[in-house]
């Protein structure tokens, strides 16, 4: 029967809501719609949301594997890529269509082979030009061939973007112009010469007792592990959520870090590799049967059919209040740069850029790298 074989297959996986609420559920399901015929997948969700103790997802592959659901393809999109075209149809013709030549040109489908940006970037690329294109449309604009350098300049203003920093709005902006001019939609690049406000603060270091503080309070090897990564290895949350099973090599010490098409090799000092060994442990005591590629996972992404990476908020959620990832990564790199003065051993180590580096010499030496007076 159905609800037995469902129910042994999840205790056996160790999946959520394998109780007997769940069993529960999924009879009541069967004896409405029978198993005859194939059951839609809008009422797995709907009965799963009654609080009946069921879980969709899980279901949901269960009936699939037996050709027993009716997928909704709505459920399936990739919710970033919604929201992006709700933005789109939200313009005027003309506008919406040189932007979505843009968001092609970012997925990498124009003239000229680019690496594809995800949804999720191109959503916060989108986000941070919203205002501006509000306001190039309130001004009368219907096109972007006809803004001016002007225009540009004016919208990057301080005070001018709706709830938005003025620099966070330069990097979409080059991007917007310089993907039209690649694809021929407009003749010439407004924003080519568009140039920060100000000069970046410089990176700062975090007290010497948080760290060991954080590590104390983070008591599991999912949390640990990641603190880890960010506080030794100075992986960025983006990095770590792309982390593959495949990409850890415990017997040789070595983790792969990819950041778009490339990829980079990090050799784990011993604490690191002890708590990549525990987690790995952990994660296959609680789901020995997961199907998902990622090196991180949790119970909701698991057993997910389109294995997707754990949520960005699930990493974030991980540090204490008043510390950020961003600030122990700024602190790990800045503590290199104190121990050397060579841009290219910090770009070697932790994959970042030549500006970025000079910007930890400069923190880190400011005696070596400031002007001398003329």
């Amino acid at each position: 029967m159905l609800v037995e074989e469902f129910d042994s297959l999840r205790r056996q996986r160790r999946r959520p809501g394998s109780g007997r609420e769940a069993q529960r559920a999924l009879a009541l399901l069967l004896r409405f719609l029978g198993a005859d015929a194939p059951v839609w997948e809008h009422d797995v969700h709907d009965l799963a949301r009654a609080g009946t103790g069921l879980h969709a997802r899980a279901v949901c592959e269960f009936l699939k594997g037996r050709d027993l659901l009716a997928q909704a393809p709505e459920l399936h999109e990739d919710p970033d890529r919604v929201w992006i075209e709700a933005v789109l149809g939200g313009l005027p013709t003309q506008l919406a269509a040189e932007v979505a030549t843009w968001v092609r040109v970012l997925r990498g489908e124009g003239r000229w082979p680019h690496p594809a940006r995800s949804f999720r970037c191109i959503r916060r690329y989108l986000a941070a030009l919203r205002p501006i294109l509000a306001t190039w449309q309130e001004a009368g604009i219907a096109s972007l061939r006809e803004v001016t350098d002007e225009d540009v300049v004016q919208a990057v203003q301080p005070g001018q973007s709706r709830n938005r920093k003025p620099d966070s709005q330069l990097s979409p902006l080059r991007s917007l112009f310089r993907a039209l001019k690649q694809e021929r939609t407009i003749f010439r690049d407004p924003a080519r010469a568009l140039t920060g406000h100000g000069h970046k603060g410089l990176p700062r270091s975090v007290p010497s007792d948080v760290l060991p503080a954080m590590f104390e309070e983070v008591t599991s090897a999912f949390g640990r592990l990641i603190m880890a990564l960010v506080a030794v290895h100075a992986l960025t949350g983006e990095s770590i959520r792309e982390l593959q099973l495949a990409d850890l090599d415990l017997a040789h010490g070595r983790l792969t870090v990819r950041r778009g098409l490339r990829r980079r090799s990090i050799q784990l000092e011993p604490f690191t590799h002890q708590l990549a060994a525990d987690w790995l442990a952990e994660r296959h005591l609680r789901w020995p049967a997961s199907t998902n590629p990622h090196l991180l996972t949790t119970g909701r992404t698991a057993f997910a059919a389109a294995a997707p990476p754990v949520h960005v908020t699930t990493i974030l959620r991980i540090f204490p209040q008043g510390v950020n990832l961003d600030m122990l990564r700024q602190d790990r790199i800045l503590d290199e740069a104190h121990a050397s003065t060579d841009p290219l051993h910090l770009m070697r180590l932790f994959g970042i850029s030549e500006v970025t580096a000079m910007r930890y010499i400069t923190a880190a030496h400011p005696e070596r790298t400031a002007r001398l007076p003329r």
